[in-house]
């Protein structure tokens, strides 16, 4: 698999010469400083790519695009949305026209990936993303107060969700929400309490039925330029796979996977394999997921977690969370394997290790949430542990 790495761009703190040193060579990056519903020139794209090839000694290349936003009047399906859909189409045809061609989103309404905390401990020291599913409850019915949410839980998450919300602070209050809108990269809207009870009103009874229905329009407008560019679109699935806030969320299981593949069939409409997110739910088998779909995986995020029973989990080592991850690996490098012998020239799946932990001198560094570089540089040597042993008891690639 081709080893690439996220990079927030120069805002990041990490550099690319860090990046360099991890061995990947491929870059995972977004024009993040462009609002949403405006195009992505020629000149902004080449500008990002002139940036990160400008030292030739460090080899490397803007390989994939995560993520080229989808407007959230596309998600609500108000208005006029032919000038959104045409801002997309002109962004994919410029992308490729700079050589850029595996483009992940999402169609999550509203919030992108959440947790609720960013700095739950780890054994030894360092920290990890962690979702706990009391203090989503106590956030969502006690400091969003929205209607309906306390019988969306059980009684005993309500019960621990009160404890917490009484026992809090303005201070563990206000660092709760901070980290919900923490999955939310640079340019994306943050809100405060007031604000997103008054957003998510955008958004009373619309169903999941209505969001799949505004999904598909949205392919129907975008994949036959996708295809003719010789774009690969690639939908990451929801993160946590659960509904949000009263959001619905449609990409978080296989049923939802065939809906999107299905609704536009095309080499254009794939899929992120995201395994994490896959992950937290429980009745998703990730390994499975990957080879029934794995014709259409464009792009894999690997990452483990660890699943509680009332449905809290936490981003593990990338090798010791519920998903067996070898199984996952040997799924997709025999998919790797079949898409040579056709004779594909794209036959690597462009894979970044997702979500690693804040270790050593990362800790106190604030790199973005989640993506700090030891934790990701350890599960990135793990990863190419597990492919080299598979690769050599498996078989190169013919």
């Amino acid at each position: 698999m081709q080893e690439t790495w996220r990079w927030f761009g120069p805002a990041d703190k990490i550099g690319l010469a860090e990046i360099r040193q991890t061995g990947a060579r491929g870059i995972v990056n977004a024009l993040h400083e462009i609002p949403y519903g405006e195009v992505w020139t020629v000149e902004a794209i080449r500008a990002r790519q002139a940036l990160i090839e400008a030292n030739p000694a460090l080899r490397l290349e803007w390989r994939v695009v995560e993520s080229l936003p989808v407007h959230e009047r596309i998600k609500l399906g108000d208005g006029d949305l032919e000038p959104l859909f045409e801002t997309y189409r002109a962004s994919l045809r410029n992308l490729a026209a700079c050589g850029i061609e595996t483009v992940c989103y999402n169609f999550m309404p509203l919030l992108d990936w959440t947790r609720t905390e960013l700095a739950a401990p780890v054994a030894g020291g360092g920290t990890s993303l962690r979702f706990n599913i009391h203090e989503y409850a106590a956030f969502d019915v006690f400091m969003l107060e929205r209607p309906g949410a306390a019988e969306e839980v059980s009684p005993d998450v309500l019960a621990r969700a009160k404890t917490w919300f009484d026992a809090s602070n303005a201070v563990g209050r206000d660092r709760l929400l901070a980290a919900i809108m923490a999955g939310l990269p640079g340019a994306y809207a943050r809100y405060d309490v007031p604000g997103l009870r008054e957003i998510l009103k955008r958004y009373d009874g619309v169903t999941r039925d209505d969001v799949r229905a505004k999904f598909k329009r949205f392919l129907d407008a975008v994949i036959p330029t996708a295809e003719a560019a010789g774009i690969r679109l690639c939908v990451h699935p929801d993160d946590p796979p659960r509904p949000l806030f009263g959001l619905p969320r449609i990409v978080s299981n296989a049923e939802d996977i065939a809906f999107v593949l299905d609704a536009v069939p095309s080499p254009s409409n794939g899929l992120t394999l995201c395994s994490g997110s896959l992950g937290a739910n429980p009745a998703n088998d990730v390994p499975g997921i990957a080879r029934r779909f794995a014709d259409k995986i464009h792009f894999a995020h690997l990452r483990n977690v660890t699943k509680d029973a009332d449905g809290s989990f936490e981003e593990a080592d990338h090798l010791a969370g519920d998903t067996d991850m070898v199984a996952l690996v040997r799924v997709l490098m025999a998919e790797e394997r079949r898409r040579r012998a056709e004779g594909r020239a794209d036959w690597q799946i462009p894979m970044r290790p997702d979500h690693g932990h804040e270790l050593l001198f990362d800790i106190g560094r604030g790199t973005h949430p989640g993506y700090p570089v030891i934790g990701r540089m350890r599960g990135l040597a793990e990863l190419r542990g597990v492919m080299a042993a598979v690769d050599a008891l498996e078989g190169s690639p013919p």
